[in-house]
């Protein structure tokens, strides 16, 4: 029952965050307001798309766009290949994301739904030579409350979330191993993952 529970809850963390990349390692001039904000935000706009009222088909488009928002998916997409981004060419790379993002949405966006009547509250932040580690509380129906731990950064730019922990497991991490069995299944070639991942 516990394995169980524990399944569920990645599998929720996984929506929520589209999924992340690599740590940057340059100083980071993001603050703990805008660490904290961004969090904020994402909890909101989930809030609002998943009461919406739109069908699960309907509502893959708005997760799209919350992921293009707040997630820095090159980042999460690339981190999730591994050593087989260096080898692909531009043209491939772009293909990738845009398929990694899609199938992202897909994937996890029914999912979401789980959220309905559910409150995540940002609890700390710890700051690190990136950025910011924004502790939250997620009490969710069905659940027990459970520690989740946001990894975000402004390395491309702006405030991005680009990992998240559960309970001290690296998201991140499940989603790489994900990817690689799948391109595995198809003898490391990219562009047959590319285009399955478009008809996920």
């Amino acid at each position: 029952m516990q394995t169980n529970l524990h399944i569920s809850r990645r599998s929720v963390v996984l929506s929520l965050a589209g999924l992340v990349a690599f740590a940057p390692t340059m100083a980071s001039a993001l603050t703990e307001v805008q660490a904290s904000q961004l969090i904020d935000k994402v909890v909101l706009d989930l809030n609002r798309i998943i009461s919406s009222g739109k069908s699960e088909v309907g509502m893959y488009p708005d997760f799209e766009r919350l992921f293009n928002t707040y997630a820095d998916v090159p980042i999460i997409a690339q981190s999730a290949l591994g050593v087989q981004w260096r080898s692909a060419s531009s043209s491939q790379q772009s293909a990738y994301i845009a398929a990694f993002r899609t199938y992202m949405a897909r994937k996890y966006g029914k999912r979401f739904r789980e959220f309905i009547g559910g409150k995540i509250t940002v609890t700390g932040l710890k700051k690190f030579t990136w950025g910011y580690l924004v502790n939250s509380t997620a009490n969710l129906p069905g659940s027990s409350p459970f520690a989740l731990d946001w990894q975000v950064s402004d390395k491309s730019g702006a405030s991005k979330m680009f990992n998240i922990y559960i309970e001290g497991i690296s998201l991140l991490a499940t989603e790489r191993t994900e990817i690689g069995a799948m391109l595995d299944k198809r003898n490391g070639d990219l562009n047959r993952l590319i285009a399955d991942l478009k008809a996920m």
